[in-house]
């Protein structure tokens, strides 16, 4: 993928509100139902505690809404900050919404709201609302979604900063859900009506649960497991493999007819920093032995994680966003390469082979419609097949946006690499509402929505039009309920794939079944 979905470091903090448990008898079924409201006017912390040395305490200086707000003072670290225990309280598979109202005392800073979750001793972090910018003296909303999706013996709700150590205050708590609503279960699927290759998701755990799982076994073939096969998910320290998301995501694929994707074995994002350093923590250079070293790591994990699904994994991408145009030869200045150069590459395919055979290879990049960026990946997968690297295929992410690219120019990335006789995927595509950073809606727009309903329809009729060329399209998320794009390249909503938030089937669902039917439908309230 373009960018990193985070697993944050531990970060939790003291004080922020009173959590108030309401029954379910009390909410129609219509409406949210309140979980966590913490407002602070009762003079206490409302059993929001410090995650470290800091002080929460009940306050009113300031506050957002009454006259009482939760204060933390006196930190050191920026993952000090307010925490609340909410084990008894979100049951797996709920969707909560979280909403806090977050002011630093002085000073401009960056927040995010976050989840730790602990089972069999291992700790876990799960981020509800990404980095918001808070600026000097003034109250920021924040609020995401979050949906717990394995048992845990441990799990917390906090609130933490990324950059500095001041005083904040948070107000006006709270933690809602809505019943989930059933999926439609009389429309077309998905991959009856695409049927000239397999169409599939990206998934984390929570698209296995409930209705999700329902909306994922029927209108998808194949399944990407977001996070849970990269090199920080299966070995944050050496020789410590984990495979525990990964086992229960191939597991369901397998229960369920469904092919797995893997992604992504060697990338220069979400790599512990571990693999760059020699035993001393020093970082490694170009030296032989340290080049040594590093391939040599990269081929006990290939063998240890593609190893250990062999047949179970039928496509991997084993390399991943190698390409930076910029540069005079068109490679990406990675830790990777400034120790390996392309020896890491050719390993990694290497290795790949031998540790899963029958799997098809891929080199996997975003972009690939731009000109440049096509160009230089086709010199590179030319010169590696021509020497024998085994790159069986090429992947094209195909995060795109309402407005970009022409389908003429996606034509042309097809047609560029049908001469080197390699299969072509779609890896991750989803369409974004926004056309630029500086955009941000409170809810998507109908006029981005039905833009986005026509990005898929042309984009899809193309590579079904090349079905001979294109033998898999994933889309990257299950719903518009969990993106990457919520909090990339900034935090806001955004509504990038098929189904919305409720997984009802959106325009852009019908552009790909029926696109007769787009602008017929209206949206979930």
């Amino acid at each position: 993928m373009r960018a990193t979905w985070t697993r944050l470091a531990p970060v939790i903090a003291a004080g922020l509100v009173a959590a108030a448990l309401v029954p379910l008898a009390q909410a129609r079924a219509e409406e949210p139902i309140t979980v966590v409201n913490s407002t602070f006017e009762d003079g206490t912390t409302g059993g929001w505690a410090p995650r470290g040395a800091e002080v929460v305490e009940a306050a009113t200086d300031v506050a957002h809404g009454g006259t009482g707000s939760l204060a933390v003072r006196g930190r050191t670290q920026t993952w000090e900050g307010p925490v609340l225990d909410v084990r008894g309280t979100f049951d797996k598979g709920v969707q909560y919404t979280v909403s806090a109202w977050v002011r630093p005392a002085a000073g401009a800073d960056t927040a995010r709201i976050s989840v730790e979750r602990r089972t069999g001793g291992v700790a876990s972090y799960d981020q509800v609302v990404g980095d918001t910018p808070l600026p000097a003296g003034t109250w920021v909303h924040l609020t995401g979604r979050y949906t717990l999706a394995a048992d845990v013996e441990f799990l917390t709700l906090y609130v933490e900063t990324a950059n500095a150590t001041g005083e904040f205050h948070v107000d006006d708590v709270t933690v809602t859900y809505v019943p989930a609503t059933p999926i439609q279960e009389d429309i077309p699927s998905i991959k009856d009506v695409v049927t000239e290759f397999p169409v599939g998701a990206a998934i984390t755990p929570v698209a296995l649960i409930g209705e999700h799982g329902r909306l994922l076994t029927k209108h998808f073939d194949s399944v990407t497991p977001g996070n849970a096969l990269k090199w920080d998910a299966t070995e944050p320290a050496e020789g410590d493999f984990r495979f525990t998301d990964a086992d229960t995501m191939v597991n369901f694929a397998e229960a369920n007819g469904m092919a797995v994707r893997g992604h992504t074995l060697v990338w220069h994002n979400q790599t512990p920093a571990w693999v760059f350093q020699d035993a001393n923590g020093e970082a490694l250079t170009s030296a032989p032995e340290d080049k040594a070293l590093l391939l040599a790591r990269l081929e006990t994990h290939i063998r240890a994680v593609a190893g250990r699904y062999g047949t179970r994994i039928g496509d991997w991408d084993v390399v991943n966003e190698v390409i930076d145009e910029s540069q005079p030869d068109g490679y990406r200045r990675s830790p990777w390469f400034e120790i390996a150069g392309l020896d890491y590459i050719r390993t990694a395919f290497r290795v790949a082979r031998e540790a899963a055979p029958e799997a098809t290879l891929f080199i996997n990049d975003y972009n690939t419609n731009v000109p440049a960026k096509r160009d230089r990946l086709y010199d590179l997968v030319a010169l590696l097949r021509a020497e024998g690297v085994p790159i069986d295929g090429v992947g094209h992410q195909m995060h795109v946006n309402v407005d970009w690219p022409a389908v003429a120019e996606v034509e042309t990335m097809i047609q560029t690499f049908v001469p080197l006789g390699v299969e072509q995927q779609i890896t991750e595509m989803d369409v974004s509402i926004y056309t630029n950073s500086g955009e941000s809606f409170p809810t998507p727009p109908a006029d981005r929505l039905l833009k986005v309903a026509y990005q898929y329809r042309d984009l899809f009729a193309l590579y079904r039009r090349y079905a001979g060329e294109i033998t898999s399209v994933t889309v990257w998320g299950l719903a518009d309920d969990d993106t990457w794009l919520d909090t990339f390249p900034v935090t806001r909503k955004d509504a990038p794939l098929l189904f919305d938030t409720r997984l009802q089937a959106k325009d852009a669902y019908w552009g790909v079944v029926d696109p007769s039917r787009i602008g017929t439908v209206p949206p979930t309230p």
